[in-house]
C-alpha cells in the first residue's frame, strides 16, 4: 500500500487552520444554540452542504431545527437562532436571511473568513474559520487544495466540535442521539 500524500497535505493544513479557531467563540455559539426556542441553518454551495450536516445533528440533539430553503421550513421569529455559513461573509441570499432574521429579532450566528463583511458584522456571535475564496479579491491565504475547500472542511469539523460540546451540556450520548436518527431511509 502506498499512502496518499495529498490526503497528508490537506491535514496538516487542516490542523495549522485549526489552530486559529477561537474556542471562546464556539462556546459563544454554542450558548445560543441551548437559548433557542428554535434554530435555522443556512448555507449556500458545499458551506451548505456542511451546515445540512450541522442541522442533522442539531436534530440527533433533541434541537427543532430547521434548513433554510426547505419546503418545510416556517417563518423565524424573535427567540429563533439563525446560523449561516459563508465564507465570503457576502453571499447575496444569505446576507437577505441574515436581514430577515434580525428584522424579525432573532439572534444570528455565523461561520465565515470574514468577520468584518456584512453577514459578520450583523451577527450576534461569530466564528472565523481560515480559508481562501475566490468571492473577496485580495483577502484569504494560499492554500493546497482548490479554494474554498478548507473553509467547508474546518467548518464540518467545527460544526462536529459544537456537537461534541453540546452532547456534554445536554448530557447525552451516541445511544441518545441514534435514537432520534432516521429510520425512513
Amino acid at each position: 500500500m502506498t499512502e496518499c500524500k495529498n490526503i497528508f497535505e490537506i491535514l496538516e493544513e487542516l490542523k495549522e487552520n485549526a489552530e486559529q479557531i477561537d474556542d471562546d467563540k464556539l462556546k459563544e455559539v454554542e450558548k445560543l444554540i441551548t437559548e433557542a426556542n428554535r434554530i435555522f441553518i443556512s448555507g449556500a454551495g458545499r458551506s451548505g452542504f456542511a451546515a445540512r450536516g450541522f442541522s442533522n445533528r442539531l436534530m440527533h440533539l433533541g434541537y427543532t431545527v430547521y434548513f433554510v430553503g426547505e419546503p418545510t421550513t416556517p417563518s423565524i421569529q424573535e427567540g429563533d437562532l439563525l446560523i449561516v455559513g459563508s465564507g465570503s461573509g457576502n453571499t447575496a441570499s444569505l446576507v437577505s436571511n441574515t436581514k430577515k432574521a434580525k428584522e424579525q429579532g432573532a439572534k444570528v450566528a455565523t461561520l465565515t473568513m470574514f468577520l468584518e463583511n456584512t453577514i459578520g458584522s450583523m451577527a450576534d456571535a461569530a466564528i472565523r474559520i481560515p480559508g481562501v475564496t475566490e468571492k473577496v479579491e485580495g483577502k484569504g491565504q494560499d492554500s493546497v487544495q482548490a479554494a474554498g475547500s478548507s473553509f467547508e472542511e474546518l467548518c464540518w469539523i467545527t460544526y462536529d466540535a459544537m456537537v461534541m460540546d453540546l452532547m456534554k451540556l445536554t448530557n447525552q450520548t451516541d445511544k441518545d442521539l441514534f435514537k432520534r436518527h432516521a429510520n425512513m431511509e
